[in-house]
């Protein structure tokens, strides 16, 4: 619960916040994103997002992160990076929750505000975390995968990973709703692959081979959920088994099309990048702001995919 403060303390607290503002905006005001990753299609999603919100803004922003979502030390160096060139605020999607942790205690001695997006931190350092709930999108997938294996049968999950909080709450977002809502439904097999295609394809084709009755896959990425795709394929499981993907990007949607993939959760990563810039500027101005940005999930599969409302939130 907010407590109430009197009148003039924050009209005072008002007033040091647009001074601080206006110090920024005698230089331009710099917001470096870290991201975990440019590798899949999401991310340059969330990047073109944030591109937008900085023209609309008026302040500088840039956009990195590793080549692949296993580099984490990588990330933590690039957040090192970008801390040491003193920006008025960072955006920072984490690849492991904890690990960046003595970096944003650094961020935060430094009064450099830090707005988590995509993925949060064992922390309470971050101003604020735009985010999907993705324990929610996940348990939708699993309404989905209980209604077309008939609500029986084996399923299996490939993960992008266990430490970040996406990975978690997908994962558990997941298990969760098949084992509280659909007691004939066994989860046989929880695998990561990193979020690499070819990783995931071959613990697709191993998941494949150790439960041949199989009837459904979840793919809790991008790339996870191509793997699938392409493992199934080289099994020659087409049709055999139902395959449910989480993000977009071109091959995911061709896949929803052409009925290799029966649909997918999408995210709003354009929405995501613009909210997690508009939010550091807000950050700066030195005005008050939620723990968490929703910035929101859908459905889609083929009866849906060219809807407006869907074709608006989908990316190559």
């Amino acid at each position: 619960m907010i407590q109430r403060r009197a009148v003039t303390y924050t009209l005072g607290a008002a007033l040091i916040g647009l001074s601080g503002f206006a110090q920024a905006q005698t230089q331009e005001i710099y917001i470096p994103l870290v991201s975990k990753g440019f590798q899949h299609q999401f991310w340059q999603a969330v990047k073109s997002g944030a591109e937008q919100a900085a023209k609309d803004l008026k302040v500088k922003v840039t956009f990195e992160g590793p080549e692949t979502e296993a580099m984490v030390d990588k990330q933590i160096d690039m957040l090192s990076a970008a801390l040491a060139k003193k920006p008025q605020a960072i955006g920072f999607a984490a690849l492991d929750s904890q690990a960046a942790i003595p970096l944003l205690k650094k961020a935060k001695a430094a009064k450099i505000p830090v707005v988590a997006f995509d993925s949060g931190v064992d922390s309470d350092i971050p101003v604020t975390t735009t985010t999907t709930n993705n324990k929610a999108a996940a348990a939708l997938a699993a309404d989905k995968m209980a209604e077309m294996i008939g609500k029986s049968g084996e399923v299996a999950l490939v993960v992008h990973d266990q430490t970040s909080r996406t990975g978690v709450d997908r994962r558990d977002g997941f298990v969760n709703r098949i084992k509280s809502t659909y007691p004939n439904i066994k989860i046989v097999s929880v695998q990561y692959g990193g979020g690499d295609q070819l990783k995931s394809t071959e613990i697709t084709k191993s998941i494949l081979q150790a439960y041949p009755n199989l009837k459904g896959i979840f793919g809790a990425n991008e790339g996870s959920a191509i793997g699938v795709v392409n493992g199934v394929k080289e099994m020659k499981r087409n049709g055999k088994v139902v395959i449910i993907g989480y993000d977009s990007g071109k091959q995911q949607k061709n896949a929803i099309i052409d009925g290799s993939m029966a649909g997918a959760i999408t995210q709003n990563p354009v929405g995501m990048g613009y909210k997690t810039v508009e939010m550091a500027v807000k950050a700066i101005k030195g005005e008050k702001l939620p723990k968490i940005v929703d910035t929101g999930f859908f459905w889609y599969d083929k009866t849906n995919i060219a809807d407006p409302q869907i074709a608006a939130v989908l990316y190559d």
